[in-house]
């Protein structure tokens, strides 16, 4: 009996050592289920994946370079992003995709400089203060023709802000002493920004019901559809003169359609200064020459509003050649009203480097 019973103890102790084994050894190993994730994990996790870069740059001197631009490449093949420092030198790129990076920044006058590191995910990457040496005539041309398009852009965008009492566009003007000129794709990018604008409808509304309250071109009549001729036309006569002062004539005689800010020197300089510009301006070249494209624009868009007029009110080339003056004149007004007035009304004329 005792040995079968010995026996039995034992069978018993071999299952229950084996069930245990079947089963976790301690709480510590126990294998819980995952708990659902904080609310704004997945949103911290995507913002730990960029970083941010900053630099300072300098020149030999160790002064610091305002109106430096920054170009970042950081992933191959990706489109490069730009800065431009302060005026204390500095420049920062937010958000900036984790992984290696190069910069490379470049100044009017000075040669090149590059930096390259290894972003870290949700860094600060602070770049050793970076020296520009003063250019050689050689590298000043590749500097020139390498970055031009990329700061003329930068001018762009901060023309593009630009308006009169934050609410009338005021594009075609530049406040940089030195601004870089426009390619043919700028041009027209700001033309249309000007035709394009809800302004430019209310104006041309405006105009309307002033020349209807005023009888102008009476071959209209005074009834509803006149005044929606008479809307057609100033919009029709806007828009072409716009497009064909701001960007066709000016693209294909690479001419710079945009008026520069002088604001230095006595009023009498500075009001014949704006006065000039109706006739001359600045080539692609930087420099000044007759203004054939805002003068052959003004006579062009005259011509063609001469075909929509009502045929009463139409006088052949006399009339086409009045409207060129009287658009020249306009310009030559508008030009003095940027020299001395505009600018205290408009913001953002940060100048661009």
């Amino acid at each position: 009996m005792w040995t079968i019973a010995t026996l039995m103890w034992g069978v018993s102790c071999t299952a229950l050592a084996q069930e245990m084994d079947r089963s976790p050894k301690s709480t510590a190993a126990t294998t819980l289920p995952d708990a659902p994730a904080p609310a704004g994990y997945a949103q911290a996790n995507q913002t730990q994946s960029t970083g941010v870069i900053r630099g300072t740059v300098t020149d030999s001197d160790g002064a610091l370079v305002a109106g430096a631009l920054a170009l970042l490449s950081n992933t191959p093949g990706s489109a490069q992003r730009t800065a431009v420092s302060d005026s204390g030198g500095r420049f920062q790129f937010d958000e900036v995709a984790a992984g290696e990076f190069r910069l490379t920044i470049t100044a009017k006058g000075l040669a090149p400089g590059e930096a390259a590191g290894t972003l870290q995910p949700g860094a600060i990457y602070i770049i050793p203060t970076i020296s520009l040496r003063i250019a050689t005539a050689n590298t000043e041309v590749t500097v020139s023709l390498a970055t031009q398009r990329a700061i003329a852009e930068e001018e762009v965008k901060t023309e593009e802000k630009q308006r009169v009492l934050a609410i009338v566009p005021n594009y075609f003007v530049t406040y940089d002493k030195n601004p870089m000129p426009l390619d043919a794709k700028q041009k027209f990018d700001l033309g249309w920004h000007v035709v394009l604008d809800p302004t430019h409808f209310l104006f041309s509304a405006i105009a309307a019901g002033i020349e209807q309250a005023d009888d102008t071109f009476p071959g209209y009549g005074q009834n509803a559809a006149g005044y929606g001729q008479r809307y057609g036309a100033d919009l029709a006569t806007s828009t072409t003169s716009a497009l064909l002062r701001g960007s066709v004539f000016p693209a294909l005689l690479r001419q710079d359609p945009r008026y520069f800010y002088k604001g230095t020197g006595s009023d009498w300089a500075r009001a014949k200064y704006a006065l000039s510009t109706a006739v001359i301006c600045k080539g692609d070249n930087g420099k000044w020459q007759t203004n054939y494209s805002g003068i052959l624009a003004g006579f062009a868009s005259g011509g063609i509003s001469n075909l929509y007029y009502a045929p009463s009110d139409r006088h052949g080339a006399g009339l086409t050649f009045e409207n060129g003056a009287l658009d020249i004149a306009g310009v030559a007004f508008g030009h003095l009203l940027q020299e001395f007035v505009f600018r205290r009304f408009t913001p953002h004329t940060t100048p661009a480097p």
